[in-house]
């Protein structure tokens, strides 16, 4: 892994040691670790004809759709993370704690009070959502619990919180499997054993734009508003949310000499405000090999299925969003994976071999 005070691009980041930004990912299992950005571009949600409530402010619409959209990625990329450590190779992946806790600084500073006032947030680090399958699933976590200390130290409140609350975590996960927390709910301290869960590393975010793709550095995987709003099921997003980690599992990334190109748009499309003209035609993106592709394709269905989702809807999917948003539509997905024709071959191949090794019980492993 290389230092955590350098970006994939070569840019100086804030001094953080790599062993504390790894706990910090991993306590922040699914949304990494950047400041959440406020959307530009969201539609507005409906409100009750009738009410004596005061009515939202921009800043607690912005977040309340942000977070709906975040929900459902999360929630469909758990079982992916979970499902796969087998097929996401080397140092990716690893022990996590299996939940993700925020508390009103975790946001952009001008989403900081729409965080306490809508999500009930505070100084105190709060879970805001709890990996399906996940030890602390199985230990009883929930939403909304705050955090009150693991292994008899307390976690620290406050500003940066986050990051401080990753050097008291850092040192647990190579050597625990387990470890002792304590939680407040309701006013009452609740304590439980959480067994780390061993998953798929890879941060999972949400691009800030509308552009329908989805982008892989080697350590995270982006999916776009517009790509989410093109998957209509969740069997859709599992299938880009899988392709997206097949990618990273491959290293195609380094292989191809863009880690530090899709580093830079990933980290552009989590600010509050992308720089829209860094996206203008392929983004200095190089197009996808179709063998690379392929490749990806064949490792990404056996993640889906594994992770229960429908695999066999691929080929359908696949077409049609290459004859909604082609190669010719450059910054489209199509145009960064452009040979369809090709990947829709070998895909045609993989869905009937993965149904037989189900029929027989076999293995999934490609």
């Amino acid at each position: 892994m290389t230092d955590a005070n350098q970006s994939l691009s070569g840019k100086q980041s804030s001094p953080f040691p790599t062993r504390l930004l790894q706990a910090a990912c991993l306590l922040a299992l699914l949304a990494g670790c950047a400041s959440v950005p406020l959307p530009t571009q969201m539609p507005r949600p409906v409100q009750p004809s009738v009410s004596t409530a005061p009515a939202p402010t921009a800043e607690q619409e912005f977040l309340r759709t942000l977070v709906t959209y975040q929900d459902r990625l999360y929630r469909v990329a758990g079982p992916l993370l979970v499902s796969n450590p087998e097929l996401c190779k080397g140092n990716n992946a690893r022990n996590l704690f299996g939940f993700t806790a925020k508390n009103k600084y975790s946001w952009s500073p001008d989403l900081a009070d729409a965080a306490q006032a809508l999500l009930g947030l505070d100084e105190r680090l709060q879970v805001i959502g709890v990996l399906a399958g996940s030890g602390a699933e199985r230990a009883g976590l929930k939403r909304g619990d705050k955090l009150v200390s693991v292994e008899g130290t307390a976690i620290p409140t406050g500003p940066n919180a986050e990051r401080r609350a990753a050097g008291v975590l850092a040192p647990m996960v190579g050597r625990k499997s387990s470890v002792n927390a304590v939680v407040e709910r309701g006013g009452a301290a609740v304590p439980m054993v959480i067994r780390l869960t061993r998953a798929c590393a890879y941060s999972v975010e949400l691009g800030n734009a509308e552009n329908v793709n989805a982008y892989s550095d080697g350590r995270r995987v982006m999916v776009t508003r517009g790509m989410m709003n093109f998957a209509q099921s969740d069997d859709e997003l599992a299938l880009v949310l899988a392709k997206e980690m097949a990618h990273n599992s491959l290293l195609h990334p380094s292989k191809q000499k863009t880690s530090a190109t899709a580093g830079d748009l990933i980290d552009n499309l989590l600010r509050i405000r992308p720089d829209m003209s860094a996206m203008a035609g392929a983004a200095g993106l190089r197009p996808m090999p179709q063998e690379l592709d392929a490749a990806a394709d064949v490792l990404s269905l056996y993640m889906v299925a594994r992770a229960g989702y429908r695999y066999e809807q691929a080929p359908r999917f696949w077409a049609k969003l290459a004859n909604q948003y082609p190669a010719s539509l450059l910054n489209s997905y199509a145009a960064n994976h452009p040979a369809t024709e090709y990947r829709l071959s070998v895909i045609e191949k993989i869905v009937p071999e993965i149904k037989a090794k189900q029929a027989s019980r076999q293995a999934l492993l490609p």
